[in-house]
């Protein structure tokens, strides 16, 4: 029987996190996750928001792990993961109310970060609301002494990898027609950022 794939961070911030999108996504809603890792924030976000559909996707290589999760969880309203990768030029999907994704903008380069802004557009939908949780720079520096470490972290593995500035995230979220609605501050100096998209604002 396979083992699991498990993350530390993911058992830290679950709950942290679902405070949180617990009042964004209060409404039933199709929520599609992009970069859903092992599986673990899927399996308990899907089980404390039962009045949701929860996607789980990821590239290839991590949908048996995420399976693992869910086949374990036997939640109705958690769907089997579907293989996405920010960077394909047709995702698996029509339209998309809703979106949720967390530590995955510091481990994409600055180019890639664009492309999934650029399918945002596509394929969002004209009311749809996003969350994204992970760390931020803002005016241009680290907001903690660990956040510099860990961006010195990633850079080692991949340089084109690393913590990405708030102001560069909003312009491309501007770009898809997405505004800011709430950006709070999490442990471990992270953040979560919520966007709604407002195609109206952009034709006036």
């Amino acid at each position: 029987m396979p083992h699991k794939p498990f993350s530390q961070s993911c058992e830290n911030n679950k709950d942290v996190i679902l405070q949180v999108i617990r009042n964004v996504f209060a409404s039933p809603v199709t929520i599609w996750e992009i970069g859903s890792g092992t599986g673990q924030h899927g399996c308990h976000f899907a089980r404390h928001l039962p009045h949701v559909i929860w996607q789980p996707t990821d590239r290839p290589e991590n949908i048996n792990g995420i399976s693992l999760w869910r086949d374990e969880s036997q939640l109705e309203n958690l769907r089997p993961p579907v293989p996405l990768d920010v960077c394909d030029a047709i995702w698996p999907c029509g339209s998309m109310d809703a979106l949720f994704t967390a530590n995955t903008l510091h481990i994409l380069s600055q180019d890639q970060v664009g492309m999934f802004f650029a399918r945002l557009a596509t394929y969002l939908s004209a009311q749809a609301v996003i969350c994204i949780y992970g760390p931020f720079n803002y005016q241009g520096t680290y907001t903690s002494d660990s956040n510099a470490r860990f961006d010195e972290w990633l850079k080692s593995r991949n340089p084109a990898s690393g913590i990405k500035h708030i102001e560069d995230i909003l312009r491309l979220a501007a770009d898809a027609s997405l505004e800011p609605v709430s950006d709070f501050a999490m442990p471990a100096n992270n953040r979560l950022l919520v966007l709604r998209r407002n195609l109206e604002a952009i034709r006036e």
